[in-house]
């Protein structure tokens, strides 16, 4: 990683860059591979709430840092880079719950699917309630139907990633640098939700490893 990091962390946009290292690739894979099976394995197996809301506060107290050094390297499509992606998700919407939910409520607005139903939020949707979304959706990977949760995921990010694109246009004139990263913030979560996705349908198939 290009900078130390200390605990708890917070992250910029940047938080959405890929991390560096010297570590031996495969040694990293078969790491996170083996992490996120045993983990999602013994607490889906026995999910004692105790254990599932330490693992849903866990980067409060530890850092994001602590779940990227296991699983942010692995690729998108597998178990450690699903798990990766919502733990990514949940600190994004924490960090700043007021920007999140103000993207979110604008995605809703001008969405023309399900997916505002999909994701699950409360309506209208403020700060407290995309707290309580990020929570519910983390959650759900340890109690619930995993592929659901992953849909429930895919589907916040598909509208924020309309709600970005609404605001970049409407910031186009006045605003040329704002609405340029909006339009950049609005491509990644449009691409992770790609991957949440298709990582929701290898679960289905018994493929996601």
């Amino acid at each position: 990683m290009a900078e130390h990091i200390h605990k708890p962390t917070k992250f910029p946009n940047r938080i959405f860059e890929a991390f560096q290292g010297g570590e031996d690739p495969a040694k990293i894979s078969r790491v996170a591979h083996e992490t996120a099976n045993a983990l999602l394995s013994r607490v889906r197996a026995d999910p004692d709430p105790e254990v599932v809301e330490r693992l849903v506060a866990y980067t409060d107290e530890n850092g994001i840092d602590a779940v990227a050094e296991l699983w942010s390297r692995a690729t998108p499509r597998s178990l450690p880079g699903a798990l990766w992606r919502i733990y990514l998700l949940r600190m994004l919407i924490r960090q700043d719950p007021t920007g999140t939910s103000f993207l979110f409520q604008r995605g809703v607005e001008v969405a023309r699917t399900i997916d505002p139903v999909v994701a699950g939020a409360a309506h209208p949707t403020g700060p407290d309630e995309i707290i309580v979304l990020a929570d519910a959706i983390l959650r759900g990977i340890y109690t619930g139907d995993f592929a659901v949760a992953l849909d429930r995921a895919a589907a916040f990010c598909r509208v924020m990633s309309a709600g970005a694109t609404s605001l970049a246009d409407d910031a186009d004139a006045a605003e040329p640098e704002r609405a340029a990263e909006l339009t950049r913030r609005a491509l990644r979560f449009a691409e992770m939700a790609g991957e949440l996705t298709a990582c929701a349908r290898l679960w289905r198939t018994h493929s996601l490893d």
